[in-house]
């Protein structure tokens, strides 16, 4: 059953679709690539969120070369890193971000550094200090390489910390780290989250001493 309160020291942040809205690039290049292979469209819309190019493409492509999946990767990564239309912060994520400014947190996400850089400045978010991007794991999300991580570098175990994700491979990995798990948006909320908020003006934050405090606001 889901909680009502979760505490914690440290927090590990998802970027698309838990702080930016990238959805509708996203399914722009995602949609071309899909034809350009003669894939179902809407089929493969559901398989890429949360993972790394190369990972959506070896689960929709099983029978191609890695090496294959790498290299369309790269290209990919560039077009989305190009193509910033409609690319605008979750509902909440600024002030979300502002509060969190003296506290441990991190950025886990599944684009590169580049795309990362791009899309937190077209939603004209802060960029954390500490973060983990594809380039700093060799496995993609729902391994929990990345949020061990980000836990790591914070200094805190994984026990400390909570993720915010918005994905199906995006809490399973957080929950093999080890982690408890705020679900933000439409995606998480059937995945059975500790906590879930449609987005984050729908999450209270309230700071104590080392601790977080988070919660969903009450209608």
């Amino acid at each position: 059953m889901p909680e009502s309160t979760l505490t914690a020291r440290a927090l590990l942040l998802d970027m698309d679709g838990t702080l930016v809205d990238s959805d509708a690039v996203v399914e722009r290049c995602w949609r071309e690539w899909a034809l350009e292979h003669g894939l179902d469209p809407e089929e493969t819309l559901k398989v890429v969120h949360g993972r790394q190019g190369y990972a959506t493409m070896a689960a929709l492509l099983p029978d191609r070369p890695m090496e294959q999946n790498h290299a369309d990767n790269a290209v990919m990564l560039a077009r989305e890193t190009a193509d910033i239309e409609g690319v605008v912060p979750v509902a909440g994520a600024p002030a979300f971000m502002a509060a969190l400014a003296e506290l441990p947190h991190a950025l886990v996400t599944s684009a590169d550094e580049a795309l990362a850089r791009a899309r937190m400045r077209a939603a004209g978010l802060p960029m954390p200090g500490v973060r983990v991007t594809a380039e700093s794991v060799g496995a993609s999300k729902p391994d929990p390489e990345g949020f061990l991580k980000g836990a790591a570098e914070l200094g805190f175990t994984p026990a400390d910390c909570v993720a915010f994700e918005d994905s199906e491979a995006g809490i399973a990995a957080a929950r093999s780290a080890g982690m408890r798990v705020v679900g933000v948006g439409p995606r998480a909320s059937r995945l059975a989250p500790d906590l879930h908020v449609e987005d984050l003006t729908a999450l209270e934050l309230t700071i104590t001493g080392v601790h977080v405090r988070l919660r969903a606001r009450t209608p």
